[in-house]
């Protein structure tokens, strides 16, 4: 990702179909936001986004458990998959309270999610990988960048999120996820605080602040093949790739707004 122009992602917002899917996920998320139930019932929706968010990322970590296993599970400390939807959970729960610091330190916000993602007090755990160390992210399957371009890029993306901008919060959001996912900056969990990250990036901008438009619901979704493949189109860095990835996060958006107007309709009949 070029950090070399004043507002590159500004940039990236042109390509074409992209402002056709800003204009589709604005549309999409304002229908959630005036729905009736919102209007009484946010805190609900928003509770519910985060348990269905969370159950999207882990799918996509390998854990694909049913909505209801992860509602009424309580010990997540287990199986590898458990263990997964545990730091699932506890990412979606940490994510709103990292806001006010993600313009300002977006290194520290991604440090804890990785920090709280883990568990762990290990050597590795909150820090970028250093030389030499491996990267457990099973369903990634690109080549792994250096540490010295992994600190590099990393620091970029800090600049730009540092700067702030006029770039549309779902070319932003897709960026910061498809960089987190491209570098795997940490040993493991990658996935996780990549979706956690771009997340943030919705909240935080204005475009979804009650976090109802769960996008890793839709990425779970659209499927893990379609994640890999539009993942590749960002890691080539043409034009085309690029709006492919941005294109297919803004579908995502849409699915989890999708999601939480069906949660909306659904509570409505109930007390109809």
């Amino acid at each position: 990702m070029s950090t070399n122009a004043a507002d590159p992602l500004v940039a990236l917002g042109g390509l074409p179909g992209v402002p056709d899917a800003v204009d589709s996920v604005r549309k999409a998320v304002d229908r959630v936001y005036g729905h009736r139930v919102m209007r009484r019932r946010s805190n609900e929706i928003t509770s519910e986004a985060a348990l269905r968010g969370a159950r999207g990322s882990a799918a996509l970590s390998g854990a694909d458990w049913a909505l209801e296993e992860v509602r009424r599970r309580t010990d997540f400390g287990s199986e590898p998959e458990a263990r997964t939807v545990g730091a699932a959970l506890r990412l979606a729960a940490e994510a709103g309270q990292l806001l006010s610091i993600w313009r300002q330190s977006p290194l520290r916000v991604l440090a804890r999610l990785h920090l709280v993602a883990a568990a762990d007090s290990g050597d590795a755990v909150g820090r970028p990988r250093q030389g030499g160390e491996s990267v457990d992210e099973p369903l990634i399957e690109l080549p792994l960048s250096d540490a010295d371009e992994v600190a590099g890029r990393l620091d970029g993306l800090s600049r730009l999120i540092i700067a702030g901008g006029s770039a549309p919060a779902l070319v932003t959001a897709a960026i910061v996820h498809g960089e987190l996912l491209a570098l795997r900056p940490f040993t493991s969990h990658n996935g996780l605080v990549a979706r956690t990250a771009e997340r943030i990036v919705l909240i935080g901008s204005g475009l979804d602040p009650k976090a109802v438009c769960p996008s890793e619901t839709g990425h779970a979704e659209l499927g893990r093949a379609a994640y890999a493949a539009a993942l590749d189109g960002y890691v080539s860095g043409t034009p085309q790739g690029m709006a492919a990835w941005i294109t297919h996060c803004g579908k995502a958006v849409e699915l989890g707004a999708r999601e939480s107007t069906a949660v909306c309709e659904a509570l409505q009949r109930g007390a109809a």
